[in-house]
């Protein structure tokens, strides 16, 4: 109620178009997810949404369509960088589409646990979105019902999938091979490589892009080095490295590993990036804010969620094909923890 007694009618879909300065046919791209809005313009429209405290009925839709508006994210992780990421994209596309989002954590990669929670995201109603970024994330992605709307956040895949297989991905291939190019063209003999978990037992996209930036250059290729995904398993791995004269460059499959490898050079006492140069993938917000400040590679995981729901939600309401796409290009952000090797100093 305001001021004069009167209640305040709800914001419309034009008034959000006021505020935004765009059309109401841009309003409604924004709230059904669509791909085709500019970055720039889908930021404004949120906002104006937000401002204005837009809210479309859900219930009323519900009831008009006969589908239930509501989207359920399985995953195995919700709080590393690129999982807690995705699930933002969708949770803000969704509220945007008035879908409401749950959450069902794969707790186990074990066959009966991983069915036992697809069935619970199966018995809401509407569509699931699995980030299939681990084993258990590709065994709930496989176990999803025939039928029922699905999309799937994949690493990058060997190949392009087929048109029946609803999947989104960022180029972590072209990601590795960058990083490596940049390494090895500040003069280093080759970049030695710590590793995330893959999400199958092949070769992970950003191995292969590693491998291929070393056999181009010609250099020596050593053995990657398995890890897992946070700072303590990056200072385990770099152990050795750390203590090996020979390796002058480091390569890491996220962020949080290259934090957990810089503090164990920092205890070799070999300086990052005077002796040994240290480069992280994903760009996570406090890449940029570490002692020395870390060379990484920005991939748009908020984007790749906001993708993931755009896909679905064209399958929800029959308005657009599912098809297999890769979301976004990597970029290569320079800091100071890379720089030539000793020799070139």
């Amino acid at each position: 109620m305001n001021v004069t007694g009167h209640t305040r009618r709800p914001a419309s879909i034009r008034d959000v178009a006021t505020a935004a300065g765009v059309s109401y046919q841009t309003v409604s791209r924004v709230i059904n997810g669509h791909p085709s809005v500019r970055p720039s313009t889908r930021e404004r429209v949120l906002a104006a949404i937000e401002e204005l405290g837009f809210r479309r009925n859900a219930t009323a839709l519900a009831l008009a369509s006969g589908r239930t508006r509501t989207v359920t994210v399985l995953t195995a992780n919700t709080t590393h960088y690129g999982y807690a990421s995705i699930l933002q994209g969708i949770e803000e596309s969704a509220r945007a589409a008035s879908y409401a989002v749950g959450i069902g954590v794969l707790e186990s990669a074990e066959d009966a646990a991983v069915a036992a929670e697809v069935q619970r995201a199966a018995d809401t109603g509407g569509g699931i979105v699995v980030i299939a970024y681990d084993p258990a994330g590709v065994r709930a992605l496989g176990a999803v019902p025939a039928g029922l709307p699905v999309v799937g956040v994949v690493e990058t895949p060997a190949s392009p999938p087929g048109g029946e297989s609803p999947w989104v991905w960022t180029d972590d291939r072209e990601a590795a091979y960058q990083a490596t190019r940049h390494l090895l063209s500040l003069g280093h003999e080759t970049v030695h490589y710590v590793a995330i978990p893959s999400s199958t037992r092949r070769t992970s996209a950003r191995t292969s892009g590693w491998r291929r930036a070393l056999k181009e250059a010609g250099a020596p290729e050593p053995r990657p080095v398995q890890s897992g995904w946070g700072p303590a398993r990056g200072h385990a791995a770099a152990w050795e490295l750390a203590r090996d004269p020979s390796v002058t460059a480091v390569l890491c499959g996220n962020d949080d590993l290259a934090l957990g490898v810089l503090r164990a050079l920092h205890e070799a006492g070999r300086p990052v990036p005077g002796e040994v140069s240290v480069a992280g993938f994903d760009d996570a917000p406090h890449s940029a804010f570490l002692t020395p400040s870390l060379t990484t590679v920005r991939l748009d995981f908020t984007g790749l969620g906001r993708a993931a729901f755009a896909l679905l939600h064209g399958a929800l309401e029959e308005s657009a094909p599912v098809a297999p796409r890769p979301v976004s290009v990597p970029e290569l952000v320079v800091r100071e923890s890379s720089g030539p090797p000793p020799g070139d100093r």
